[in-house]
């Protein structure tokens, strides 16, 4: 291990106490001695000592300066290290994107905005070698931002040559014909921002009236107190999954353990895996609760059509579903408290136009990694700022998927589950909203679940939550139109929760930081003034961290992973709202099975039985024999081949890398510096990304 570099750190202070110590370290070489006590200080910052009776000899100084010396080599060994193994892991995930996309067919995900990228990149650059030309032949002007009208016309005899008059010509140009237009773009996206930020501190401020007066969904009474008569309802538990190995059991778990009475509720297991290990594995855990007395029943579909909704609408025409009265749906790696039912189900109680009631999540892996840390981030907001205020002042949100209660009523009389679009959930409560009915958001009642704790997944989800909405606007436009609703609900719905929250952020994200900085820098006339560069993304990141005060440390690489996975949402979004070839595509998010932040147990177990052998015999209840099944050798071939292709490259995020990074280089020419600093870190942000060195790592 190489030794510390002797940072101090604001929140401690080493403070030596007692005998001087003396710590030898021995090298063949040389030995280092490090002398500790009360002018320890004063000698490793080479100052004179406090008592001016004692000296200080040549040897001890030396000593100090070759314990230095260790320190520095030790920390050069380490980063000698690093950079020695970072281009193998690159030039081995180049290959993996090679043979991948030699196996694959089409033009992939996002392939004509890639293609724009390059272009662009490819303009880059033979921007910057004019640029670098002109700079070194001395025709490159200081002041990037210097007024087209103060420019001095050149004589005839001052033109240097042909070369010369091309660069002067292509000067008028971009002042003529192209500044306007990016100035022009700039300006509608720093409106765009302001409009944003402004609805970013509406919700802020109504959450902080929210906890100011401790506004907040109330049950009246204890209804489950001894004698007070409270029938409880019946209640359908649903579990949709698909392949959920690492998560099926410890939901099951969850939801066979809720306190609630057991001829009361239903829980039905709704798999969709087409692995028929998995299958399984998900009947035996059935079977175990079924022996315990829970009432849990496991339905497969035969036609896996429509996703998530269509398993959800095949569970809801089953004819017993009409006995109950309200549904609830945890997502397969969604671990409600046992005590959930019991405060959701009382809301409501005396409240017939309530619809549905939400909870809040709450992440097991919050603090895994950097990549988990940012997504927490995000998530906060979202249900403490916009889940709250909506409902409290609105009793409207979106409908997060999981961890809510449906009365049956209010699905029913929406529509039921619909199969058009990958977000069912923002589909169902949008109708709902039309029809009439209200939603409560509950935010002190908090369920366990999983962050995505690798790009790859995390950058899949992120692509279905942008392009569903985009598709759901372009669906839904005409019956929010005209629907029986106020005109200040429709406005609500279509400029705030549709085009507002779902497209501008995307839109303006990409277009400012990804497009027009690096224009600016090319077309010096159009210069983007410093308070864009850095008011915008800080006030927009410090509204977003507030709901998360324990994050603040992280406001720096929060601001540039934003930035950085804009070029996704901007594509989801593109593609949902033009209906492009992936606003339909639903890919199930990794995960990793954890039940606890400290349990490790639970992830040693989970290996071992994914170690298990691939024949294996397991009891199901229906037929109470011995079934054998064996997994192709194929199959678990196929599975390791897509785990060491786990870790790859992303084209758009390294062609976005390369483009800053060239822009940064350009802005050197021009002395920018606030200008070059952002593009620097921005360019690296999007390298880091790019080379899937963000989140968990796949060996």
């Amino acid at each position: 291990m190489s030794p510390g570099l002797g940072l101090a750190y604001p929140w401690g202070r080493d403070v030596r106490r007692g005998t001087p110590v003396v710590v030898t370290m021995e090298n063949p070489n040389y030995s280092v001695v490090e002398i500790d006590g009360p002018g320890a200080e004063a000698l490793r910052a080479g100052l004179p000592p406090a008592d001016k009776g004692r000296g200080r000899s040549a040897k001890q100084f030396t000593w100090v300066l070759l314990l230095r010396a260790h320190r520095a080599a030790g920390c050069l060994a380490s980063l000698a290290a690093v950079f020695w193994a970072l281009p193998s892991a690159v030039a081995k995930r180049f290959r993996r994107a090679a043979s991948a996309a030699a196996e694959g067919s089409g033009h992939g995900r996002g392939w004509m905005l890639y293609r724009f990228i390059k272009g662009f990149l490819a303009l880059s650059l033979l921007a910057l070698a004019v640029e670098l030309a002109a700079y070194w032949s001395g025709w490159h002007f200081q002041r990037p931002n210097l007024a087209v009208p103060e420019l001095r016309v050149l004589e005839v005899e001052e033109i240097q040559g042909w070369a010369h008059l091309a660069y002067l010509t292509w000067m008028s140009f971009r002042a003529d014909y192209i500044r306007r237009p990016i100035e022009f773009l700039s300006k509608a996206c720093i409106l765009l921002f302001v409009v944003q930020s402004l609805d970013r501190l509406v919700l802020c401020l109504g959450c902080f009236w929210i906890k100011l007066k401790n506004i907040k969904p109330r049950i009246e009474g204890d209804p489950f107190r001894e004698g007070s008569g409270y029938l409880h309802p019946m209640v359908l538990v649903q579990i949709p999954m698909c392949n959920e190995k690492e998560v099926y059991e410890q939901s099951i778990s969850a939801a066979c353990q809720l306190d609630w009475p057991r001829d009361k509720f239903l829980i039905q297991v709704l798999d969709d895996s087409s692995d028929e290990s998995i299958q399984m594995l998900i009947k035996t855990e059935v079977s175990k609760w079924t022996k315990q007395g829970v009432n849990i029943v496991y339905r497969h579909r035969v036609l896996r059509t429509g996703y998530k909704a269509g398993n959800l609408k095949s569970a809801m025409s089953c004819d017993y579903v009409k006995n109950y009265e309200f549904v609830v749906i945890f997502d397969a790696d969604f671990q409600p408290s046992p005590d959930f039912l019991k405060k959701t189900i009382p809301h409501f109680e005396g409240n017939p136009e309530i619809g549905l009631v939400q909870a809040r999540w709450s992440f097991v892996n919050k603090d895994e990694n950097l990549l988990t840390r940012l997504q927490n981030i995000n998530l906060c907001f979202h249900f403490e700022v916009e889940q709250q205020v909506n409902g409290v002042f609105l009793n409207f949100f979106g409908f997060n998927g999981t961890a809510g209660v449906w009365r049956i009523q209010a699905l029913e009389e929406s529509g039921g589950w619909l199969e058009r679009t990958t977000v069912e959930d923002m589909d169902i409560a949008l109708r709902a909203h039309l029809n009439g009915w209200k939603f409560i958001f509950l935010n002190d009642v908090k369920v366990l679940c999983e962050l995505p704790e690798s790009y790859e997944a995390y950058r899949k989800q992120q692509h279905r939550w942008h392009s569903g909405p985009m598709h759901l606007f372009r669906l839904c436009l005409l019956d929010i139109i005209t629907a029986k609703i106020s005109s200040w609900k429709k406005a609500n719905l279509i400029l705030l929760f549709f085009l507002l929250r779902k497209l501008i952020l995307p839109f303006y994200s990409f277009t400012l930081f990804c497009v027009i900085l690096p224009l600016t820098m090319f077309i010096p006339e159009a210069e983007l003034s410093v308070w864009v560069i850095c008011y915008v993304p800080v006030c927009m990141s410090f509204l977003n961290i507030l709901p998360s005060p324990r994050s603040f440390p992280f406001i720096v690489p929060y601001l540039l992973f934003e930035n950085t996975l804009s070029v996704t949402k901007f594509n989801a979004m593109l593609s949902g709202l033009f209906k492009l070839g992936s606003s339909y595509e639903w890919i199930v998010t990794k995960k990793s099975g954890r039940s606890s932040e400290l349990d490790l147990f639970t992830s040693e177990d989970k290996d071992k039985k994914g170690a298990m052998l691939p024949q294996f015999q397991k009891q199901l209840p229906e037929k109470g024999e011995l079934v054998e099944i064996n997994v192709p050798r194929k199959q678990h071939k196929k599975v390791s081949h897509d785990t060491e292709k786990a870790n790859k490259i992303y084209k758009m995020e390294l062609a976005l890398s390369l483009l800053l990074l060239t822009a940064a280089t350009r802005s050197l020419l021009s002395a920018q510096g606030i200008h070059f600093y952002f593009l620097l870190f921005q360019g690296v942000s999007f390298l880091v990304v790019g080379l899937d060195l963000i989140g968990e790592q796949i060996s």
